[in-house]
């Protein structure tokens, strides 16, 4: 029997077969040490063949082949990585730049692991209704060049009081969509508009630290609006993995694209002479926020990004 992997909470996991029945199943013994090198060696949106016991309960017994998977660096120091979700065909990154703000350092490593997965990315800003001041507005423009110039689509959200909800519905339909950000940025409220069935529970803003808590725990599919969105718990760190250091500079797509004029084909972006990347920096066809971002992942200790 095959089927989807909808939910995973620990041990368990929750299993809609192909007639769209949901069973609770746990992993084979040895599946589960399989693959050392991951605290979850099964993911919310992996196809799985499973076997129905006669409690009714579910044994999976073997993972599909994945399309693609998110993955960031554990802080669990006994294992390697921890896979977020698998076979998506969208993410949507949903970022605040004011209660709370997402750093574009996040953002940056973030997107080099889409990127590197090759798995498209959308960049929502939520809580456009707080950003009322001219710094704020300005913050806002700054951050459209950043991104847009990067090649990303931006949409701009207000959750709360339901603006441009529209948009992000529109790219629901016949799609497997992972939400992800930053704890606080408003992720189930942002479900919770798109599937009001749902009830998701959400946060406050903690107001001596300007920061979100967590309310969602598990990772959890849920099918809406002709497609299936992924909810994902606030993500505080994002450490990456498997990334060559050579080879950063091609999940920074506008840093690709320009990196074909350098002079010398090894060029590292950093130093050498009659490098194109560092002149469209110069010029503003590159944001220097995006090149500095390079620079921290090509030259930085990934491990403090670790959540």
């Amino acid at each position: 029997m095959t089927g989807l992997i909808i939910k995973h909470t620990g041990s368990n996991y929750l299993v809609r077969n192909d007639e769209g029945q949901i069973c609770m199943a746990s992993i084979r013994g040895k599946l589960r040490l399989k693959d050392l090198k991951t605290t979850n060696p099964v993911a919310v949106g992996d196809r799985v063949e499973f076997t129905l016991l006669a409690t009714g309960e579910g044994l999976i017994t073997k993972v599909m082949p994945r399309k693609n998977y998110m993955i960031r660096r554990s802080s669990n120091l006994s294992r390697q990585a921890h896979i977020l979700a698998a076979n998506i065909d969208r993410v949507f990154l949903i970022v605040t730049l004011a209660q709370p703000e997402t750093r574009y350092e996040f953002i940056d490593r973030f997107l080099v692991t889409a990127e590197a997965y090759k798995i498209p990315a959308c960049i929502v800003v939520n809580k456009i209704d707080l950003l009322d001041t001219t710094e704020l507005q300005d913050e806002l423009e700054y951050f459209r060049y950043v991104y847009s110039s990067a090649g990303y689509p931006i949409m701009e959200i207000s959750a709360k009081k339901n603006i441009n909800i529209d948009q992000i519905k529109s790219e629901i339909p016949e799609k497997i969509s992972l939400f992800a950000g930053n704890s606080g940025v408003g992720k189930s409220t942002v479900i919770n508009c798109l599937a009001p069935d749902l009830h998701l529970k959400t946060g406050e803003i903690s107001k001596a630290h300007n920061k979100g808590t967590h309310t969602t725990t598990f990772y959890e599919m849920f099918e809406t609006n002709g497609g299936f969105i992924i909810d994902s718990p606030g993500i505080k760190g994002f450490g990456l993995i498997d990334i060559d250091k050579a080879e950063v500079y091609h999940y920074f797509p506008e840093i690709f694209r320009v990196s074909a004029k350098c002079k010398y084909g090894m060029c590292s972006h950093t130093h050498e002479p009659d490098c194109a990347v560092k002149t469209a920096v110069e010029s503003g066809e590159i944001s220097e926020s995006r090149y500095l971002g390079y620079l921290k992942i090509f030259e930085g200790d990934d491990s403090k990004y670790r959540n």
